[in-house]
């Protein structure tokens, strides 16, 4: 009997063993490089300034003007590639408030000249 006792304890251990072994959890360490980290944080960085540029007013208006919608926009720039994403920044930087206002007074010094040879105006007194 006591024989029987001992005979099924060990076969429920090495049954429960067997069942366990299949629930096993491995963890793969490894060491993360320090490129990579900061090309992670780089691409934080790239994300966070389009986004801040992108919820302007302005920028939020043209958007709802041309129907594309504010959470979609947000969903395509998680998914650009770290050179996209540079590119994007760099002309987005580029991009002048208000466009380019040397060429917004060259067009109106223009305009003025045209009238005052044409005797519309009298700004320039000289001429």
């Amino acid at each position: 009997m006591k024989f029987n006792c001992l005979r099924q304890s060990l076969l429920q251990v090495v049954s429960l063993a067997i069942i366990c072994t299949g629930f096993a959890q491995v963890s793969h360490a490894g060491v993360i490089e320090t490129s990579v980290l900061a090309d992670q944080e780089d691409r934080a960085t790239h994300i966070a300034r389009v986004e801040v540029l992108l919820a302007s007013a302005e920028v939020a208006r043209q958007f709802e003007k041309l129907g594309v919608d504010q959470a979609l926009v947000a969903q395509r720039i998680q998914t650009l590639s770290n050179t996209e994403l540079l590119l994007l920044q760099e002309q987005m930087d580029q991009q002048v408030a208000g466009g380019d206002a040397l060429a917004v007074i060259g067009t109106v010094f223009l305009v003025l000249l045209i009238l005052e040879l044409v005797g519309v105006t009298d700004i320039f007194k000289s001429i």
